[in-house]
């Protein structure tokens, strides 16, 4: 992008050092927005980046080394299960506004309409706002690029968002995902992810996974029997499985957990977020729908098997050894975005039981052991 456009905006956000970022979406969806904001971070020394994102998007926020300040709130125009009412979303516009923003920019994927972020913009006075529409927004977007997915192509949503700012002139040679916790957090999280290996009998030499079951949507849901399936399998092979999840998925990952006997252990609603951090980077795999914690394995380095629902193709794993496993949303779950309807998905790789431990086979590497991930600490010191 080095179009006369490109350059006139570019040249303006050398002096924007106070910078809003929108992503009121999931966890993942603001994990694959960190190297963009990398991006906007290293173009200017001194740059603060303000990450205006859901109470979920806030839990992983806190982890981005890239993000200075965060403001949680679920707004209306994204799926939530918290309504905060038109009066608290107008109380927004004015905290936004008493941070003197010097530009905005919008994080989105194809699917979704910048519009109602913009007027939240405008109604915070910030006069400089970026992001992609598919219509002119005019003054709610004066920074507009116009939206060619998927009409045109469609790009990885890390992409997508590196292309945005660009238009900013903010590139960066680092597009990883990345996670950093607080030493002392670490050491803690560490400790208690090692004391709950020790007590399900893992330890070096012993094959294990983390199977993550849930996930927001119903329509990603892989099957909780073909899950089973999959597992008996890996058991039958010398695997213990770890079972993750939140606290509302406690009960439905119980009911996998029940049927895989003792080489199963259900810890979902138990971890932190940094524990969960720490848990997935020190699995030899991990086993996950298209959720949040197939992001955190690609921002700790561990492959990562996805079954992967047929909704957003944006969203696979970013730069980490991987295996992605497709499957169909049932009819009655489908999405009635047009859009999004668009996407039928590749016809293979299809997500079986045996295609997952195929993939766990290829994905775990006899010389990966179980790692420490504080230096020097072995789970001898727990």
């Amino acid at each position: 992008m080095h179009s006369r456009k490109t350059k006139v905006f570019a040249e303006a956000w050398k002096n924007y050092r106070n910078i809003l970022c929108v992503r009121p979406d999931n966890m993942g969806d603001v994990l694959m927005s960190q190297p963009a904001m990398r991006a906007l971070k290293e173009l200017v020394p001194g740059r603060k980046i303000t990450l205006l994102t859901s109470t979920a998007g806030a839990c992983i926020a806190f982890f981005i080394p890239e993000v200075d300040e965060t403001v949680p709130f679920d707004v209306p125009w994204v799926k939530t299960t918290e309504t905060n009412g038109a009066q608290r979303l107008l109380a927004l516009a004015g905290e936004l506004q008493a941070l003197r923003f010097d530009a905005a920019v919008i994080f989105t994927v194809y699917s979704q309409n910048p519009l109602p972020a913009g007027m939240l913009c405008y109604l915070a006075g910030i006069k400089t706002v970026l992001g992609y529409c598919r219509e002119n927004p005019y003054q709610l977007i004066n920074q507009w690029v116009p939206d060619r997915e998927p009409l045109d192509y469609i790009v990885h949503e890390v992409e997508r968002q590196l292309r945005l700012v660009e238009m900013a002139g903010a590139e960066t040679s680092d597009t990883r995902l990345l996670l950093k916790i607080p030493e002392e957090m670490r050491k803690e999280a560490t400790g208690r992810i090692w004391g709950m290996l020790n007590a399900a009998g893992i330890r070096a030499g012993v094959r294990w996974l983390v199977l993550h079951a849930g996930v927001s949507e119903e329509k990603r849901l892989y099957p909780a029997s073909d899950y089973v399936m999959a597992c008996q399998s890996l058991i039958r092979q010398g695997y213990k499985i770890l079972l993750t999840g939140s606290g509302s998925e406690r009960t439905y990952v119980d009911r996998i957990a029940r049927q895989l006997g003792d080489a199963a252990i259900n810890i979902a609603g138990e971890l932190s977020i940094a524990e969960l951090i720490v848990l997935i980077e020190a699995a030899p795999v991990l086993v996950s729908n298209n959720t949040g914690p197939v992001h955190i394995a690609a921002a700790v380095g561990t492959p990562v098997v996805v079954l992967y629902a047929m909704t957003n193709p944006q969203h696979t794993p970013w730069q980490v050894p991987s295996k992605v496993l497709y499957f169909e949303v049932p009819p009655e779950l489908r999405t009635k975005n047009r859009l999004l309807q668009s996407f039928s998905g590749p016809s293979t790789p299809r997500a079986s039981p045996e295609a997952i431990v195929a993939a766990v086979g290829e994905l775990v590497s006899p010389r990966r052991k179980l790692r420490s991930v504080i230096p020097g600490l072995t789970m001898e010191d727990i």
